[in-house]
């Protein structure tokens, strides 16, 4: 559940579950919200998980298990994957070197495996690893006044740069932990990290000091990053080989895979990727999982779809084979029917940033 249910019921919120997670879908008026957002920042409670990980062979432990390197330095992160032994991505995460411990910002539909996996492996190695997604509070500040809001009521350092290194610092009375995001919802962005007895504080003062700031939940979530083109876990990265997505952060990674102390081959994973994930306009909005056709013949699979407020119509990210033209003519399954679908560069729009994730071939 998220850890302020009572105050964003106060807002009007309605909710749903995500990866087990309670969350917030929106508070009314998701369409409006999205452009109040892309004009200035609003202010979202993250339905992560968090895992700590602790001991003296913490760094060399997760460094061992992820894509990308671990930080060691206090105050650096990275975003990297999790892969199994036939490399297909079993989680995405954040990883922060908090000093004496690790912070990994995980889906929460894969805390308890994660946890229990990698609790298991440690043999004489000074690991301890817990989920603590519960003794947290995790809130994001994105859009093109997002530096200005943390400025407003950031107490202490300034707001972090570049991104994924944070700082440490105070909101009122509550010492809280501001990262610099990798921009997500292609605007500038930030997350700010609590207490979960202060969450509810921190929330308020995002909101309704300095600067002000919208409200905003998981629909206008899925807008903004749709519209940014960034993937995502559930809809984009989950159980796929991460070349085959052509994913800007899975071709530019800083070592070879690891999982466990097997490394899946290079050639698998910086090899020549055999889809592209793309950026297309339907006539119609479809379902995830919808047919991608060619001259009648299925040439990939929409992961998700939505009508996107800055764009005035649908938009869908989508699945294709590598080698498809870029001029030839598509059409989208929508409840049986054709539709039309326009092939569109990613981003669909240009906000205050870009999202570090954007697909290399889009």
């Amino acid at each position: 559940m998220t850890v302020i249910d009572d105050l964003h019921a106060d807002h009007g919120a309605t909710f749903e579950e995500r990866g087990g997670r309670r969350v917030v879908r929106h508070y009314g008026r998701p369409e409006r919200t999205h452009k109040a957002v892309r004009n200035a920042a609003g202010a979202v409670e993250m339905g992560y998980g968090v895992v700590v990980v602790e001991g003296d062979d913490r760094v060399e432990y997760v460094d061992n298990v992820v894509t990308n390197r671990v930080p060691s330095g206090d105050g650096e992160g990275r975003y990297a994957l999790l892969l199994d032994p036939q490399g297909r991505i079993e989680s995405d995460m954040y990883v922060y070197n908090a000093g004496e411990r690790l912070l990994l910002f995980t889906p929460p539909s894969v805390v308890d495996s994660l946890v229990a996996d990698w609790s298991e492996k440690v043999f004489i190695q000074d690991v301890r690893i817990r989920d603590a997604s519960d003794d947290f509070g995790v809130f994001g500040v994105h859009g093109p006044k997002a530096t200005e809001k943390v400025a407003s009521v950031l107490t202490g350092p300034g707001a972090p740069e570049p991104a994924l290194t944070f700082v440490r610092g105070s909101i009122g009375d509550a010492g809280v932990t501001v990262v610099a995001t990798d921009a997500p919802t292609g605007e500038e962005g930030y997350e700010v990290v609590c207490a979960a007895a202060d969450a509810a504080d921190v929330f308020d003062a995002l909101l309704n000091y300095g600067l002000n700031a919208v409200p905003f939940g998981y629909r206008t979530w899925d807008t903004l990053t749709t519209e940014a083109g960034t993937p995502l876990f559930e809809t984009e990265l989950r159980g796929r080989i991460p070349n085959a997505l052509g994913l800007r952060t899975a071709l530019d990674f800083e070592k070879g895979c690891y999982v466990g102390q097997e490394v899946v081959s290079k050639v698998e994973n910086r090899g020549r990727p055999s889809r592209r994930l793309v950026g297309l306009a339907p006539d119609a909005l479809p379902e995830s999982g919808a047919a991608v056709s060619a001259a009648e013949s299925t040439v990939g699979e929409v992961t998700r779809a939505v009508d996107g407020p800055s764009v005035g119509g649908p938009i869908a990210l989508a699945l294709v084979e590598f080698d498809l033209a870029d001029d030839v003519a598509l059409t989208v399954d929508v409840e049986g029917n054709e539709a039309p679908a326009e092939r569109r560069t990613l981003p669909f729009v240009e906000g205050s940033a870009r999202t570090a994730r954007l697909p290399r071939y889009g």
